[in-house]
């Protein structure tokens, strides 16, 4: 009986496309359909048996689009969001693996005049998939004051 050393025949290959930034110029950009509602993000029986809900805004982007670039872009024909200190929770709508309808997972928010840790996270990043919706829950400074305050009795 022999004891040497056995080396392993089987190569691993990076995917190296993960990394690869997107050309713009070159890559034809996708339709993604976002849905927008004010304070709150619409139920997912609202996208139930082929209906969406009637706010649809549809963005033609890239899978590199950050949540602050999509954010830019609602800001631009959604006048009730424009103002500084509007919370932007992003919510990525994907059909339900069990085949039940849809699943809703969140993936993000922003603040308008205000700089976040979800900013510059990607479409690509949270795992979106050609064909998924966007569904965007758009909260005015006025109700978002305390949101992230602790309450103190003094």
């Amino acid at each position: 009986m022999a004891t040497g050393a056995m080396e392993s025949s089987v190569h691993v290959e990076e995917n190296r496309d993960h990394d690869k930034p997107i050309d713009r110029e070159k890559t034809c950009p996708m339709l993604l359909r976002v849905f927008c509602a004010m304070g709150r993000h619409h139920q997912l029986s609202d996208y139930s048996r082929g209906n969406v809900p009637p706010s649809e805004l549809q963005i033609y982007t890239w899978t590199d689009a950050t949540l602050l670039e999509l954010t830019s872009l609602v800001r631009e024909v959604n006048s009730e969001a424009r103002r500084k200190g509007t919370r932007f929770a992003f919510a990525q709508i994907y059909p339900d693996p069990r085949g039940t309808g849809y699943s809703r997972r969140d993936i993000g928010s922003t603040v308008s005049g205000e700089r976040g840790p979800d900013d510059l996270k990607t479409l690509k990043q949270s795992r979106f998939t050609i064909g998924d919706y966007i569904d965007i829950a758009i909260t005015p400074p006025n109700r978002n004051m305390n949101q992230n305050r602790r309450f103190r009795p003094y």
